[in-house]
């Protein structure tokens, strides 16, 4: 495992965790920036990586070697990070945070986290996150599939 700032994965790293635990995911990146999704089509994201302060000055990403990983979550988790961090530090390193900017959408972020961070906290968020989109992804072909059957049978 290659390692950054504060001995944990760096964004390489954590694509590849991403792309062998979750296969069907569909990975974009631009400019620093890495999307994870499950549709080539529609970007709703689980999961971003993200290396510039470019949309937000927040975590100081101008630190050498600093990124911030976000994932999309459930309401319950949600609250728990933020029942653990009332006032964020979004600069701080390896502390599960409230995203600076899309915390109202179910975002969590951290900013380099460790290897004991990773493994403990990460991958069961990113297998949340997948699942949670998933989900929805798979509510929605139903209810296409009901709509084809119902336009078939008029």
């Amino acid at each position: 495992m290659r390692t950054s700032r504060h001995s944990g994965p760096d964004p390489e790293t954590i694509t590849n965790y991403i792309r062998t635990a979750f296969p069907d995911t569909v990975v974009l990146e631009m400019s620093g920036t890495w999307f994870f999704s499950l549709d080539e089509k529609h970007w709703p994201n689980f999961a971003t990586i993200v290396t510039t302060d470019e949309h937000d000055q927040a975590s100081d990403l101008s630190r050498p070697g600093v990124f911030r990983l976000n994932i999309g979550v459930d309401k319950p988790t949600f609250k728990q990070v933020v029942e653990a961090a009332p006032e964020p530090d979004y600069t701080a390193l390896d502390r599960l945070l409230p995203h600076p900017v899309y915390a109202r959408q179910l975002w969590i972020s951290i900013l380099n986290p460790s290897a004991t961070t990773f493994e403990e906290t990460v991958i069961p968020l990113l297998g949340l996150a997948h699942e949670r989109l998933a989900t929805v992804r798979r509510r929605h072909a139903r209810a296409r599939t009901t709509a084809e059957v119902r336009l078939r049978e008029r």
